[in-house]
């Protein structure tokens, strides 16, 4: 019989289209070897050219899915994604609260379209109690701004950003600069308000990014779930997505996604 690989916990939305959400995130965890598992919190009517239609579900159907996994089979990392309401993220914030695993939060805002997928009023609630759980937290520049009131256009804008993230109370901060209209290469900032880890890759030339955020958090607890620490974990998971970028490929009439498999093809 083999050993289970290690396991991998996604609590997001539902991307129907596949580039995004729990759909991106199982790919990304399979492509990197663990068993993922996922609590569903929305579902999104969404495809290639944004996002038509947003359903949350109850908060005792969260927990349910949530204590489901982790009773029974348990968890070596999970990662959070769009949580929609104020409501969900408290739900979610105590739930990784008793767990005993590393977790990565993705504070989704927006869509890769603009569509707003977390309510204005949720914000305080990332920012008190979602946040001070993370081992990693992932914010873009647009979710920073949102979060801080820090307008990232530098890379010393970026430390900043990464302060007032730090703030809040996660471990680590991951400033995503991808977002950044500077330089040829896509520039993201790991630090735990002590060492600097800068990561760079070359920016390519390609639109078709959908699920590029919700991919890199994936990854990262895909990582953490087989025990690396987390500077090693977002360097892996860093070449992962640019890899997937790369490859990205068109899909409808609007922004294609990533390729989670593009290691195989």
């Amino acid at each position: 019989m083999t050993a289970a690989p290690p396991l991998c916990l996604t609590v997001a939305g539902s991307d129907s289209g596949g580039g995004a959400g729990i759909q991106a995130d199982l790919k990304a965890m399979q492509a990197l070897g663990v068993h993922g598992m996922s609590v569903l919190t929305a579902v999104t009517a969404q495809n290639s050219l944004g996002v038509h239609g947003v359903w949350e579900l109850p908060e005792e159907a969260v927990t349910a899915q949530y204590r489901a996994v982790t009773d029974d089979i348990g968890v070596h990392a999970v990662k959070t994604g769009m949580l929609a309401s104020a409501p969900l993220v408290e739900t979610v914030a105590g739930l990784l609260a008793g767990t005993d695993a590393p977790a990565v939060v993705d504070p989704v805002g927006v869509s890769k379209h603009g569509d707003p997928l977390l309510a204005a009023s949720a914000l305080d609630a990332v920012r008190k109690l979602l946040l001070p759980e993370a081992t990693v937290a992932t914010p873009n520049l647009d979710e920073v701004a949102q979060l801080t009131g820090v307008t990232v256009e530098t890379e010393d804008d970026m430390r900043r950003a990464a302060e007032a993230v730090l703030g809040f109370g996660p471990e680590w901060a991951l400033i995503k600069g991808g977002h950044l209209a500077v330089g040829p290469e896509a520039v993201d900032l790991l630090t735990d308000g002590t060492s600097e880890l800068w990561l760079r890759a070359p920016r390519h030339d390609n639109r078709h990014t959908h699920g590029t955020g919700c991919t890199l958090a994936s990854a990262i607890a895909a990582g953490l779930a087989k025990g690396q620490d987390v500077p090693q974990a977002v360097m892996e998971a860093k070449e992962y997505v640019t890899g997937a970028i790369r490859a990205g490929f068109a899909l409808g009439g609007g922004i294609g996604p990533v390729d989670h498999a593009w290691q195989w093809r």
